[in-house]
């Protein structure tokens, strides 16, 4: 297959639509009351069709980092999205003129936040779903479980919004080596059940307990505690999630790259530099030519070392470091069947950061 343009973003539709098919089944078939629910992060694509093909696939609804990615995806015919970072003062209008064309939730880590939130919702006459944002322990947002019931009746309290549960995301988790992450994992969850138990006591019981990632995703599924997931870059994986070694998912996204310059014996260079693959974790890796390594030669090039074969006018084929960056870097990804036909999926909710 040859993609019409390089840097490319090119998916292997088998290997997406398998990994989709997997998490969907386990998290079907987890737990004793008919499966725990999968809401697909996207944030990891970006990308309303791939987005409709995991509802289609089972999810319940899609993830959201953003206000602009709310945006995008309730206009693409979304019909269930969650932001899951805590929502800007000026963000809070835009969502609830959301609600009014689907289910809309957000996550909150203050009085203020739930203030802001049930204000707007009162105002454009909608209901925002609430979800109290509970610190794991990461430091990043949330709130300490302690004052997880607190902050869950100030949410009660306002007439526009709808208490739906709490979010414990521990991201901190997720690149931890096996028996590490198992360990941190089973801590962490023994807290989760002491907390929902001490909201069930106080009439404050939550609907939805949702979080978890592609990291941990089968230790979610197997602790009980959790009615809902969301993992995202298991579609389609990355180096950083594959060199784990436990996961079941398969590499399914891949930069192509063209050679643009052989004048050196100890490489080529390619046209896939910091602008195509992005720096952050590790590096990326190169599949094809066998044997080679990348490194980074500025914003629009990089290094094959050795050529190992690949001469000017030859494509070279890379598996990203870590996928999310990376993927909002493109404008599309192009989604290859097996036979090498190519579709274009627009990545529309790449520029949705506000």
């Amino acid at each position: 297959m040859k993609p019409p343009i390089t840097p490319a973003l090119v998916v292997r539709r088998a290997a997406m639509e398998a990994n989709l098919a997997a998490m969907q089944a386990a998290c079907t078939g987890a737990g004793d009351a008919g499966g725990v629910r999968l809401r697909a992060h996207g944030k990891m694509h970006k990308c309303s069709t791939l987005g409709r093909l995991q509802i289609e696939m089972g999810a319940v609804g899609l993830c959201c980092q953003t206000v602009g990615e709310a945006e995008t995806y309730v206009h693409a015919g979304i019909g269930d999205v969650l932001v899951t970072a805590p929502v800007p003062p000026w963000g809070w209008a835009r969502l609830a003129a959301l609600a009014g064309r689907t289910r809309v939730g957000a996550v909150m880590d203050s009085a203020a936040q739930a203030q802001q939130g049930g204000t707007a919702a009162l105002a454009a006459g909608v209901v925002l779903d609430a979800y109290v944002d509970v610190d794991p322990g990461m430091g990043r947002a949330g709130v300490a479980p302690a004052d997880v019931a607190a902050l869950a009746a100030s949410i009660v309290a306002q007439q526009g919004l709808r208490y739906a549960g709490i979010q414990a995301y521990c991201g901190h988790h997720q690149h931890l080596p096996p028996a590490q992450r198992a360990a941190a994992h089973a801590d962490w969850t023994v807290r989760l059940a002491a907390l929902v138990a001490q909201l069930q006591a106080a009439g404050l019981a939550p609907e939805q307990v949702t979080g978890g990632g592609t990291g941990t995703a089968a230790l979610d599924l197997a602790a009980g505690v959790y009615t809902e997931i969301q993992p995202g870059s298991y579609a389609v994986m990355d180096v950083e999630y594959g060199d784990l070694g436990d996961l079941p998912f398969a590499p399914a996204l891949f930069v192509a790259a063209s050679v643009v310059s052989a004048n050196h014996a100890s490489h080529v260079t390619i046209d896939a530099g910091h602008k195509a693959l992005h720096p952050n974790g590790p590096a990326s890796r190169v599949v094809l030519p066998p044997g080679s390594a990348y490194r980074p030669a500025g914003d629009e090039h990089g290094a094959i070392i050795p050529p190992n074969g690949a001469s000017e006018g030859d494509l070279v084929w890379l598996q990203q470091g870590h996928v999310d960056p990376t993927i909002a870097l493109h404008d599309a990804l192009f989604v290859a069947d097996e036979d090498g036909n190519l579709e274009r999926w627009p990545i529309d909710a790449r520029r949705a950061s506000l």
